[in-house]
């Protein structure tokens, strides 16, 4: 599949893996493919916050992933998200939530199953769209496509699938 994708879509793969590696992730997750799209400009047009982005993908990791609709979950049981991430970091260090299962025997990083999942799908808005390669809005409207922290995260930031569509078309 990888034979399909345009050299910026491999740039993010790419991107995505040094991202993890910089971040002390052992696997590659979906926020990583969002913070690559971010350092390679796939998102300038749509004029997002590169910082805010980047700041609440952080926020969540050290909340070991869990969404706003999660915490909202939650808190309707009456557990708050915040105190139990403040008590782990308590006992376990801050980013105790953030820390990811370990590499494979190969040493080399694996993708999360969301993750993979991402890639799959960019290939079938691909295929829909009837686009012989892989772009990076095709990874972007992926992520967007997918319940999750990424499209949380994006959506906050008034990055939706129709609107990026919309703008990266033309």
């Amino acid at each position: 599949m990888f034979e399909r994708f345009t050299q910026d879509a491999r740039s993010t793969v790419t991107g995505a893996v040094a991202e993890a590696e910089r971040t002390g992730a052992q696997r590659v997750g979906e926020e990583h493919l969002l913070l690559a799209l971010l350092t390679l400009g796939a998102l300038d047009p749509l004029a997002v916050d590169r910082a805010a982005i980047s700041a609440d993908l952080a926020a969540a990791r050290r909340r070991g992933g869990m969404s706003k609709a999660d915490e909202e979950a939650l808190a309707g049981l009456g557990i708050d998200l915040t105190e139990i991430v403040s008590r782990i970091e308590e006992t376990h260090g801050e980013g105790a939530l953030s820390d990811p299962a370990p590499r494979g025997r190969s040493g080399r990083t694996r993708f999360t199953p969301g993750a993979k999942k991402v890639l799959e799908q960019s290939l079938r808005i691909a295929l829909g769209r009837k686009d012989r390669h892989i772009s990076t809005l095709h990874l972007l409207l992926a992520l967007l496509s997918r319940p999750g922290t990424s499209a949380e995260v994006l959506n906050d930031h008034g990055v939706t699938y129709a609107g990026a569509e919309a703008a990266l078309t033309g």
